[in-house]
């Protein structure tokens, strides 16, 4: 993974109405150009915290052919809204399905503004304006078809490093090739 490329892809972010970026991993795979996600968190607290509302919010951007590959969140459940731009395809697989900490099972439905689907073997393409809820346990990816896409998510609490299992045997960010001074630090930078 390039500096370069990270500064492209925040540069591209920016042109959206987000000001900072959070984070823009490739996943550990190693391939920036196919698996990135760029992530801008607005707010995020904490689940153990008294007072604090559990939740984060986040602005999403994802360039055409690019994916957040299958991943499952224990605990998090998540709302995706897609404002307007290119189309997020959202794949569900019930291979890697993970019993959340609350225990409920798994299910095999999503719900598109609130209206029940079948979840596994189909992607889902929510319009302008429409919201997916991802409920815990569930492998999901999503990846960007026809133009750049810009998304929100609103979630419960975000702790990437404790909260992401992937499919794949993959990770959160690579090594990065210091070929340009940062535009922006990453948060995982930020907090160094």
């Amino acid at each position: 993974m390039k500096r370069s490329c990270i500064n492209a892809a925040i540069r591209d972010a920016e042109t959206m109405p987000a000001a900072q970026v959070w984070a823009s991993p490739d996943f550990g795979s190693g391939d920036f150009d196919r698996r990135v996600l760029v992530r801008l968190c607005t707010r995020n607290s904490t689940f153990d915290t008294a007072g604090e509302r559990p939740h984060a919010e986040k602005l999403l951007f994802s360039g055409v052919g690019q994916e957040s590959p299958f991943h499952v969140h224990r605990m998090k459940l998540e709302d995706i809204i897609l404002p307007g731009g290119g189309m997020l395809c959202i794949g569900f697989t019930p291979e890697g399905a993970d019993v959340p900490r609350t225990g409920e099972p798994v299910p095999d439905r999503v719900r598109i503004d609130g209206a029940e689907h079948p979840a596994c073997c189909r992607v889902h393409r929510p319009e302008a304006g429409q919201g997916i809820t991802v409920p815990r346990g569930m492998q999901h990816r999503c990846r960007a078809e026809g133009a750049p896409t810009f998304a929100g998510e609103v979630s419960q609490c975000n702790d990437d490093p404790a909260a992401n299992f992937f499919l794949e045997p993959l990770g959160g960010f690579s090594a990065i090739e210091e070929d340009a001074s940062p535009y922006r630090l990453l948060w995982n930078e930020a907090e160094a």
